[in-house]
């Protein structure tokens, strides 16, 4: 027990509360403690019930089943895996500028979801996270299933394409990817290759309630090819090396 505790607390602070409260509420709904049916998102429960928790609860709710078992834990694998990655890295010392990407993320999903009668948040917000690192480290190159191996920039692409060929979805991949791309848009390209005002700079409330922890050289410096440390943990949900990154011509 002492060593899961060990294990949970040294994951990143956002990170480890996403990943719990997705467990937590995804394992509610699947032993039946609590209707399911009170964590969707509802656009008429929402705005008409004013239950406004639904926005919240949506993000962290996913529909456990015997055919989305599988699937959930590829999502929590993804979320732990490449939200760390970020947290521990172009985020490092600075959590108010990560939670006020994951806040913009959520509220892209939210209006999405609300728009486009999506009832579940977790695949479009996983996959907007992990396309940020993705395009963050265009050329790291990750494995895949079968032991195919291509550059992280592609990593988004074929997993919309494989949930495409097996089980006919894709949507929710493509969503995220949207997202993901806006965000990382708004984050690094516009405020550095076009010289646009950097809109995602979080406001002095959040600094104030999410300080620095140390000091760092600006917020959104050129990205650059960052590798993974072989210090950050894997063994959450077994051996599979899905989307693990790898520098060029490793190994």
């Amino acid at each position: 027990m002492s060593e899961f505790k060990d294990w949970f607390n040294s994951i990143p602070f956002f990170t480890r509360y996403w990943l719990a409260g997705t467990l937590a509420f995804s394992l509610i709904g699947r032993f039946g403690l609590l209707n399911y049916s009170y964590f969707i998102l509802d656009f008429y429960l929402f705005f008409n019930k004013f239950q406004i928790w639904r926005p919240i609860t949506a993000l962290f709710f996913y529909p456990i089943t015997p055919g989305t078992g599988f699937h959930f834990l590829i999502n929590c694998y993804f979320l732990y895996n490449y939200s760390q990655r970020l947290e521990t890295s172009i985020f490092a010392g600075k959590p108010a500028d990560y939670f006020y990407m994951l806040l913009f993320n959520w509220l892209c999903c939210v209006i999405i979801g609300f728009l486009a009668n999506v009832m579940v948040l977790m695949d479009p917000m996983v996959l907007s996270v992990l396309y940020v690192w993705c395009q963050l480290n265009k050329d790291i190159i990750v494995s895949f299933w079968f032991g195919s191996r291509f550059k992280a920039m592609y990593l988004p692409w074929v997993l919309l394409a494989f949930n495409l060929v097996i089980s006919g979805g894709g949507v929710m991949e493509l969503l995220g990817i949207m997202v993901g791309h806006l965000s990382f848009f708004l984050l690094f390209k516009y405020p550095q290759e076009f010289g646009g005002p950097a809109y995602l700079t979080p406001p002095a409330f959040i600094k104030r309630l999410f300080p620095d922890t140390r000091y760092v050289g600006g917020f959104g410096t050129a990205p650059q090819v960052r590798v993974p440390t072989d210090g950050i943990p894997r063994g959450m949900f077994g051996g599979h090396n899905w989307g693990r990154g790898q520098t060029l011509g490793g190994n």
